[in-house]
């Protein structure tokens, strides 16, 4: 998960040095009238495995754009969420950034006024921001009042993981395809009782992307609806919230209160047979030595669903390089740019209209006319998986009352979204 994540940053101390690479910038040629390139500073948080995908990327934009040179500095998402919203507030910063994996967060900095609008970087061409050939739901999530704010720093879908040595031995032919096979699967691949050696699947409830949406959408539930107005609370949630819950207090099918780091950590370990995950993982687990197989998550009554998974990239209101800070979004949403990081990365492309030809990129890239984000176009997003809808998949796989708690859920999201209903 993008949670489980290298601490490999180095922390930008001085004001100097903020002047010299960020939006206060007097650097690079078409500003300071030095005859050098224009110099860009991109902030963001890919500190896993994927890392050096983004990295390649830069250093291929670098290659072939010699009067802009981007720099790409690496830290942990809450050392970025605890700096950035302050720097790009006061006019400081980085020229680019992705400033959370929560494409909610958008909204933070149109409020603070401190995210440039994109409008004039969007058309079609080699030279413009194509917004038509990212999927609908990615361009609504970072359109706000008409105006496109970010463009996808990447784009996948979740699908399921699973321990071709570990189905074999419970001789298990192939991975679930429906909702029913999948709970069969999970309970006949929890070994050990109350302590399992070996648990069916590794579920995580806060920090991390989040996974028990689609337990609750492969039963037609939801946790938002149209208007904000809450729908955790209405029968088809609930009805996934208590099976999942019941599993994994009852058959012990998962350990209690994981984190994303804690569940990826479990399944590399080869103590899990199965997990929800994105392309990001992929590298990781068969550097662990699993014979890892990698399928569409199993169809629920509701048909095919997934989660979606972007991350926003950004450009800050203040930088004194918009024109080449949108050059450089162009080309990174390009086809020529998203085919290689593809290639690289085992990430579907961001945009439609590139062909995968990779089996394992192909099983996220299906799943992505299918997939949802999750809590899409709330202002409110961050503080609801947060403070709302974590803590209730920590309260009921500790017991509590399933019904009770989605009501309690259900009343502190429409105050946070202001729904009337």
């Amino acid at each position: 998960m993008r949670t489980h994540v290298k601490v490999a940053a180095v922390l930008v101390a001085a004001t100097g040095l903020l002047a010299s690479s960020g939006c206060g910038s007097s650097s690079g040629g078409s500003t300071s009238g030095s005859p050098g390139p224009v110099k860009l500073s991109l902030l963001t948080g890919f500190t896993g495995p994927d890392e050096p995908a983004y990295q390649a990327l830069v250093e291929r934009f670098n290659a072939s754009h010699p009067r802009i040179q981007v720099t790409m500095d690496v830290q942990p998402w809450d050392a970025i969420g605890q700096k950035l919203p302050a720097e790009w507030a006061t006019g400081q910063g980085p020229d680019l950034a992705t400033p959370n994996f929560d494409p909610g967060v958008i909204f933070n900095y149109i409020k603070t006024n401190s995210v440039l609008p994109l409008d004039s970087g969007v058309g079609t061409g080699d030279a413009k921001i194509n917004a038509s050939s990212f999927p609908d739901s990615v361009t609504k999530a970072f359109t706000a009042d008409g105006h496109l704010y970010a463009v996808p720093a990447n784009l996948a879908s979740v699908a399921l993981y699973y321990n071709k040595a570990m189905f074999s031995a419970a001789g298990i032919a192939a991975p679930p395809k429906t909702a029913d096979e999948f709970v069969t699967d999970v309970k006949s691949l929890t070994v050990g009782g109350a302590s399992p050696a070996q648990y069916g699947i590794s579920l995580a409830d806060h920090q991390t992307i989040q996974m028990w949406p689609i337990l609750q959408w492969m039963n037609g539930g939801d946790i938002v609806g149209r208007g904000g107005c809450a729908m955790v609370d209405a029968a088809p949630s609930v009805q996934a919230l208590k099976s999942w819950a019941a599993l994994v207090m009852n058959d012990h099918v998962s350990p209690v209160g994981q984190t994303g780091a804690d569940a990826d950590t479990l399944f590399s370990a080869k103590k899990a047979a199965m997990e929800l995950n994105g392309p990001w993982a992929a590298d990781g687990f068969r550097k662990a030595g699993i014979d890892v197989g990698i399928a569409p998550v199993p169809v629920g009554p509701a048909g095919p669903v997934t989660v979606a998974s972007t991350v926003p990239l950004m450009v800050a209101k203040n930088t004194k390089h918009q024109a080449e800070a949108l050059e450089f979004l162009s080309w990174w949403t390009g086809k020529t740019a998203q085919t290689a990081f593809s290639q690289q990365s085992g990430f579907p492309p961001s945009r439609t209209d590139v062909t995968v030809t990779d089996p394992a990129v192909a099983v996220f890239a299906q799943g992505l006319p299918n997939a949802r984000l999750y809590l899409s176009g709330l202002t409110a997003s961050t503080k609801i998986d947060s403070d709302v809808y974590a803590p209730l998949l920590g309260q009921i796989t500790r017991g509590a009352d399933v019904q009770k708690s989605a009501d309690a859920a259900a009343k502190a999201i429409n105050q946070l979204t202001g729904c009337k209903s």
